[in-house]
């Protein structure tokens, strides 16, 4: 099948969980995905393109956006989805939590969004991704949580200015900042404590988070938003 005309996303964090479900949801729109991760295996599935590699590396980065445009041709949509969140008391940080989380969340962002970003305006326009956490908006003594909000934090703010940057260029630049969702990160007997931190008393689905994404896909006239779906969370308590 022709891949030219097609439109093509890519998904960083993509083997399991919210990446994976993204993946599919990306595929169900018609779009062909490059889906990149770790530890993520190589798919035989049509339209589906997986490069294996840690994002905290820049050449994972040049490698992941070189095999899309050689594959598919062109880079619509970004998700930076990949994330490492550690919860623990500020002063017991180590040296090798500091350089994990901000290698994943901050090094990973902005390596592969600069190459994303100089195909999509040569092609003349495209969208950006980015998923935050609640925590960047509404600290919580019961997830103590400062590398998360550090690193979030900035990515929701560069949200913004890549936003404003390139509003008259085609391109729109969002985020998704979910609450407390189901996922293999948060074993089952935690489930019912972390339920009861949001406001709606549960916590959320990963298609949740999915159809939030996809919602920011088809609409073109929101750019710059930080789309909260986290329970009421963001609201209060």
């Amino acid at each position: 099948m022709s891949t030219q005309g097609r439109k093509v996303a890519v998904i960083t964090g993509a083997s399991q969980g919210i990446g994976a479900g993204l993946v599919d949801a990306y595929r169900k729109l018609g779009y062909a995905v490059v889906a990149t991760s770790r530890t993520i295996a190589p798919s035989n599935r049509a339209g589906v393109l997986t490069v294996q590699g840690d994002i905290a590396e820049t050449a994972t980065a040049e490698r992941v956006i070189a095999a899309g445009v050689e594959r598919f041709g062109r880079v619509d949509t970004l998700v930076n989805n990949a994330g490492v969140f550690i919860a623990k008391p500020f002063t017991d940080y180590t040296q090798d939590d500091y350089a994990a989380v901000t290698g994943v969340n901050l090094t990973g962002f902005f390596r592969i969004t600069q190459l994303a970003v100089a195909h999509m305006l040569a092609q003349g326009g495209g969208h950006i991704v980015n998923v935050t956490t609640s925590l960047v908006d509404n600290a919580d003594s019961r997830v103590p949580s400062v590398l998360a909000s550090l690193t979030k934090g900035g990515l929701q703010s560069a949200t913004k200015s890549l936003a404003i940057e390139y509003a008259m260029r085609g391109l729109r630049v969002n985020a998704v900042s979910p609450g407390t969702i189901k996922t293999s990160m948060h074993p089952e007997e935690t489930h019912d404590a972390l339920a009861a931190l949001q406001p709606v008393g549960r916590m959320g689905e990963q298609s949740d988070i999915t159809d939030a994404v996809i919602y920011l896909e088809n609409a073109p006239f929101v750019t710059g938003e930080i789309l909260h779906v986290d329970g009421g969370v963001s609201a209060g308590h």
